[in-house]
């Protein structure tokens, strides 16, 4: 028989295979494991997750409790699903469980090494979340750059209104990621308008901005068994280098733009992100380096704009698709921004802390719809006693903040869009309370949560105040799909369009 290059691949595969099979079956222990579905031989649970694993993963913990244990190929896997496993996890094991499981997408163009999301726990993370905290997302710095903010939500309500008036209705995320991806533009390199809806370059980033999202967040067989890597079976690392390419590009633009200005003497008087990034010295303590490299930085400051455009548009979107489903809420929020703000003047971000009802709206759409609804996954830095489990190192934990929010232990009706419940109660989703955790909690929790917040209550409240808002024809709130697309964060299968009648005079728009 003549030996070929496929058959050497595939007897290393079915020798590896095999080998598998005898480590699970010959030494590893499921003593003490948190309980869990029985798996098949090779791929474990896979066939469990099916299309929406957030929502398979909660079936299984009603059936099987809040801390959950499956085989995924070769890799143990963990689900925390309550309140009660969350706040044991976060205070006391936070550390154990603060490293990163990194999957193959975001390896391409070395991207991992410079997100702070994706970044090993260790002295460069450590780097980067002190640059954040300290730098980059203090209430000053915020403060700071609210005119910024405003400009960016102005210019998306115009383009909003432009284009009803040409279409009678908007595709709303697409008008929502486009603002929110020019106001961390704003805040970060002070420019003014960085994509812009009718030119084709913007067209065109986004599309690859998008491409690569939902590449990264599909179930890819090389993460589950590390020897397939090379192989790529489903080329999704491939086709993530070629998509990733053109966004990282355009933020690396940016950085050598200006780089340039500052060699010829052109010096912000005033500091954004970007001067920031540039200028910062590292302690040089523990492994941490002396500063951040260029390539690090292009790929920080993509991550941001990631943020803006993936996660937060996504929160908007989703909000503005319950308001319309929930017509009675839409009304009230109306009604507190005309008794607050008025039609004769723009809601600001001083208003936002006038609106409860607004912000209670924010929260309610937070618990039903978390932008990322696994959270980033962690991995387990060592063997760890949790719950009354022992969990062993380099387990993969995820926590299902999506069963979380809809858990009728911390939730009453809880698959009802109910604002309400928010009013008077001090739950908030700042990771101290353990039944709300869009943005997770501990060390690892988005250090751009006030940032996230203030563009959420301004978008929000400023879409509401300055348009009549309806579905379009033919659709009624019963109607309206729901249906949700899994993938690095929780977006609509179906994006949303509305019609758009003005409520506040032209010159406020």
């Amino acid at each position: 028989m003549e030996w070929t290059l496929s058959s050497t691949i595939w007897s290393g595969i079915c020798i590896a295979i095999a080998l598998l099979i005898l480590k699970n079956k010959f030494f590893s222990s499921s003593k003490n494991r948190p309980p869990g579905p029985p798996g098949w031989p090779i791929i474990g649970n896979f066939l469990d997750l099916g299309a929406a694993p957030h929502q398979s993963l909660t079936n299984l913990s009603k059936k099987y409790g809040p801390v959950l244990w499956l085989r995924l190929g070769a890799v143990n896997t963990m689900v925390v699903s309550s309140a009660e496993a969350a706040t044991d996890m976060f205070k006391n094991h936070d550390l154990a469980f603060a490293d990163r499981k990194t999957n193959e997408a975001m390896r391409v163009h070395n991207y991992y090494q410079g997100s702070m999301a994706f970044a090993r726990y260790g002295p460069y993370w450590r780097m980067l979340r002190r640059i954040s905290t300290t730098e980059l997302f203090t209430n000053n710095r915020i403060n700071g750059t609210e005119n910024l903010r405003a400009k960016g939500i102005e210019k998306m309500t115009k383009w909003m209104w432009e284009e009803a008036q040409n279409n009678g209705s908007v595709q709303v995320g697409r008008f929502v990621a486009l603002g929110s991806f020019n106001v961390i533009g704003n805040v970060t390199l002070t420019k003014d308008n960085i994509v812009d809806p009718q030119l084709e370059a913007g067209t065109e980033f986004f599309a690859s901005l998008t491409r690569a999202i939902e590449l990264s967040g599909l179930p890819n067989v090389s993460d589950f068994y590390p020897f397939l890597k090379w192989l790529d079976p489903q080329r999704i690392r491939k086709n993530a280098e070629r998509a990733m390419a053109h966004p990282l590009n355009f933020a690396t633009g940016f950085v050598k733009e200006r780089l340039l200005a500052r060699q010829n003497g052109q010096i912000n008087e005033k500091k954004d992100f970007l001067d920031v990034m540039l200028e910062f010295k590292g302690n040089q303590k523990d492994g941490e380096p002396a500063q951040m490299s260029q390539q690090n930085i292009n790929i920080l400051l993509l991550e941001l704009f990631l943020a803006a455009t993936d996660t937060s548009a996504s929160t908007i979107e989703w909000a503005m698709t319950e308001l319309l489903r929930n017509p009675h809420v839409l009304k009230k929020v109306e009604a507190e921004l005309d008794e607050v703000v008025g039609r004769s003047q723009k809601v600001t971000e001083n208003d936002i802390w006038r609106l409860p009802y607004l912000q209670a709206v924010v929260k309610e759409t937070l618990r039903l719809h978390p932008p990322v609804p696994l959270l980033v996954p962690r991995r387990c830095i060592e063997d760890t006693e949790y719950m009354g489990y022992s969990i062993p190192k380099e387990t993969q934990v995820l926590v299902n903040v999506w069963a979380i929010g809809r858990d009728p232990a911390s939730w009453e009706d809880p698959l009802s869009f109910k604002p309400e419940r928010f009013l008077g109660s001090n739950i908030d989703y700042k990771g101290q309370h353990y039944q709300l955790l869009p943005f997770g909690a501990g060390r690892r929790m988005c250090v751009g949560v006030m940032l996230a917040q203030r563009m959420l209550y301004l978008s929000i409240g400023s879409m509401v105040h300055t348009f009549e808002w309806a579905l379009e024809d033919g659709v009624t709130p019963e109607t309206l799909d729901m249906k949700e697309m899994f993938g690095t964060s929780l977006r609509k299968a179906q994006p949303l369009k509305a019609k758009l009648k003005l409520k506040v005079s032209e010159g406020l728009i």
